[in-house]
C-alpha cells in the first residue's frame, strides 16, 4: 500500500514538474494609456526617480518606506533604491538608455521578499489626444516563477498595478501640464 502512494506522490510530482518546464522560459506584462499631454511632459515625470513618489501605484505602500537616489538627477546612470514592508520589499532601480521624449529603459533588481532583475521600459509616441505611453516589463522565468504562474496570472496582477500608474500619471501629467501652461502675470503699470 505504502509502494502505491509513493509512486502516485511520484507521478504527481513529476506530471508537475513536466508542465512547470514547459512554459516561457521569458515574460512580458505591458499596458497602455494616452496622457492628453505633450511628450516632453510625461517623460520628465519617467525619466526622473524624484517625480515617481507622485505617481508609483507602489509608493502610498508604506508610509516608513526609506527612499535613496544616486546618480544624476534624471536621464541615464540615474538610480533610486527602496526599502520598505512586506508589500513593497526591498529593491533598485537604474536608467539604463533615456531617450529624450522617446523612452527610458530600467534595470530593476528585486532583493526582498525575492531576488529578481527585470527590464522595464517607457515608450512615449505620439497619438490622437496626446502621448501614448506604453509600460512595459520583461525578464526570465526561472522555474519557481513558472510554476507560480499556474496558480496565479501575473499579467493580471502586475497589470493592475500599471493601470493604476498609468492613470495616476496622466493626473500628474496634466496637472504639471496646467502649471507651465498659466499665464504669466502682467507687471502692473504706474
Amino acid at each position: 500500500m505504502l509502494k502505491k502512494i509513493l509512486a502516485g506522490l511520484a507521478a504527481v510530482i513529476l506530471l508537475f514538474v513536466g508542465v512547470v518546464v514547459t512554459r516561457p522560459d521569458t515574460f512580458t506584462y505591458q499596458r497602455t494609456a494616452v496622457l492628453p499631454v505633450s511628450a516632453d511632459i510625461a517623460f520628465a515625470l519617467v525619466n526622473d526617480f524624484h517625480r515617481w513618489t507622485d505617481w508609483s501605484p507602489w509608493d502610498g505602500l508604506d508610509p516608513q518606506q526609506q527612499r535613496t537616489y544616486s546618480g544624476p538627477e534624471s536621464g541615464t546612470g540615474a538610480g533610486y533604491a527602496w526599502v520598505g514592508n512586506d508589500q513593497v520589499g526591498e529593491g533598485r532601480m537604474t536608467i539604463t538608455d533615456s531617450k529624450t521624449n522617446e523612452q527610458v529603459t530600467i534595470k530593476l533588481e528585486f532583493i526582498k521578499p525575492f531576488e529578481s532583475t527585470n527590464t522595464t521600459t517607457f515608450t512615449f509616441s505620439a497619438a490622437e489626444g496626446g502621448t501614448q505611453v506604453v509600460w512595459a516589463m520583461s525578464g526570465e522565468n526561472n522555474f519557481v516563477s513558472k510554476a507560480m504562474s499556474l496558480f496565479m496570472d501575473m499579467d493580471a496582477m502586475i497589470g493592475k498595478d500599471f493601470e493604476k500608474g498609468l492613470a495616476t500619471l496622466k493626473d500628474v501629467a496634466v496637472a504639471d501640464a496646467k502649471k507651465h501652461a498659466e499665464p504669466v502675470a502682467a507687471p502692473a503699470v504706474p
